[in-house]
């Protein structure tokens, strides 16, 4: 096991993983999408991170080492000349305190993927320097010891190797330079002495150093795909926050747009409608030549167009305002009881004129005895006006649209307007909702309209919390479902009581509604 956690944040990394993106730069795939570019790409910062951690737990264990080393040179002093046993407590601590410079160095230095190489070379001969100095005293205090000086020496100098390998065990070739020294040097001196136990000693040497090495190459494997787990990790962190700011700043933006397309609107209607309420009139007074017949009668048609062409942008003009209000969320629903089947009326009769044109008959199949419902009666009104506008729009002449209603499984209230039409094909039943969204036959035909009749509807019937579905099949008609949620249906003693027309306050409605 390595003494730090891969999980620990490497200082300096900075010139690795995190870099300013350019934004004239192709977009970069994410780090999950390809296995074999982040091989390639992560291969190199790796490695100068797994000697990173290796060289920060040397410095850790720095003042362990030196201990050691006295421990060993003076306990040798029992049976080893004392200039021995100092020049080898000297060559030792000379060695460690050159590993100490390089690892000290290599932190107060700028760190490449060039240099890295440089520095694996010197802390693997540096290790090996280590590793010839704690072999030294199998051989130089050897002489002059007993069996249990000598069985000491070996299990000091066994421990020196456990310990390079909790260090160094995540670093192959650093751990192969300083224990494999030590390894062969404790097989051969133990070989050297001819007897059973010694030779039993140098085999398990040999063995656990070849076990020892195979363990710390899978621990070096592990703790390799730990740091690019963690890198990845890392990476895809930049990115969603990369991808959250321009989502932020896209947001920010798209607020401001809404902001200036609700200004540019309000402003507009308000200079569009007065030129278009003198343009209307004026062309109204012409048309019923209310001060005297017009000399040359094709004026009085000209006159009617006019008047027909300013009503149709007005129209359109309330239309863009309603559905900007809506998308907005300043169209706000009054709540109040009303009769769906004097809806229905109310309307057919408004269009009974547009119908009469074509020649298309308006049928209404809603039984008196339906529930009433709560909502905001200006809006399904308008519902209604736009689904019938629609449904007469593209009714052939002689044709027939029918109006029906009824409760479904849930308890909601589902009204149908159905024409017999040229249909929508399938794959654009779902962008006819959009805003200036028509479909192509309805383009190829010609038909007037600018696209916001169905968009308005849905943001109506949004706000009722109710829904908009379309059946349609080309060639037999299109069938408009809207959906009044169940809470809206007024049944029961509490439905009578707020539909009561006694109750005529909007709060004393809100209260039974609340408390029935």
């Amino acid at each position: 096991m390595s003494i730090e956690s891969n999980e620990e944040a490497i200082p300096g990394r900075g010139n690795f993983y995190s870099a300013e993106p350019d934004p004239a730069a192709p977009k970069k795939r994410s780090t999950f999408e390809d296995d074999a570019l982040w091989d390639r790409t992560a291969e190199e910062p790796w490695k100068l991170e797994l000697l990173t951690i290796f060289l920060r737990n040397q410095l850790r264990v720095a003042p362990a080492m030196p201990l050691l080393t006295f421990m060993l040179a003076f306990t040798s002093l029992m049976w080893v000349p004392p200039v021995t046993a100092m020049f080898w407590l000297a060559a030792t601590l000379a060695s460690q305190a050159v590993q100490i410079y390089l690892c000290a160095n290599f932190f107060q230095t700028e760190r490449s993927e060039s240099k890295q190489y440089d520095w694996i070379g010197m802390m693997a001969a540096s290790e090996l320097v280590h590793g010839v100095c704690w072999g030294l005293p199998l051989f130089l205090f050897w002489e002059g010891a007993n069996s249990l000086q000598a069985i000491y020496l070996v299990s000091f100098i066994m421990a020196i190797i456990a310990v390079r390998l909790l260090v160094v065990n995540n670093f192959t070739p650093v751990l192969v330079a300083g224990t494999g020294v030590m390894s062969v040097a404790l097989a051969i001196r133990c070989a050297i002495q001819a007897e059973p136990v010694f030779i039993a000693l140098a085999g398990l040497i040999i063995v656990l150093e070849v076990f020892f090495l195979f363990i710390a190459r899978q621990l070096a494997d592990t703790a390799r795909d730990m740091v690019k787990f963690k890198s990845q990790k890392d990476t895809l962190i930049e990115e969603l926050k990369l991808e959250r700011d321009r989502a932020e700043a896209e947001k920010v933006n798209a607020e401001e747009a809404n902001k200036a397309k609700s200004i540019f609107l309000a402003t507009m209607s308000h200079e569009l409608r007065t030129p278009l309420n003198a343009i209307m009139g004026f062309s109204e007074i012409l048309k019923r030549e209310l001060f005297g017949p017009l000399s040359v009668p094709a004026y009085k048609d000209y006159a009617g167009d006019i008047h027909h062409s300013g009503g149709y942008l007005l129209d359109l003009i309330n239309d863009i305002l309603d559905l900007s209000r809506i998308e907005a969320g300043r169209r706000e629903i009054q709540e109040e009881p009303f009769d769906l089947l004097a809806c229905v009326k109310s309307a057919q009769a408004l269009l009974n004129g547009k119908a009469s044109e074509k020649s298309v008959a308006v049928k209404v199949e809603i039984t008196p005895s339906l529930p009433k419902l709560m909502g905001d009666l200006r809006g399904v009104n308008q519902i209604l006006i736009n689904l019938l506008t629609n449904a007469i729009k593209f009714t052939p002449a002689g044709g027939q649209v029918v109006v029906s209603a009824a409760r479904n499984a849930s308890g909601g209230m589902v009204l149908s307007v159905k024409d017999n039409g040229p249909g929508i094909p399938a794959h654009e039943v779902q962008s006819v909702l959009n805003s200036f969204s028509r479909g192509s036959l309805a383009t190829k035909g010609a038909v007037d309209g600018a696209g916001l009749g169905l968009s308005i509807v849905k943001g109506l019937m949004d706000l009722h919390g109710g829904d908009v579905s379309i059946v349609s099949e080309v060639g037999k008609g299109t069938e408009v479902l809207i959906t009044f949620p169940a809470h809206r249906v007024l049944t029961g003693p509490r439905g009578e009581i707020i539909a009561a027309p006694n109750v005529q306050s909007e709060s004393q409605r809100k209260l039974i509604a609340i408390t029935g």
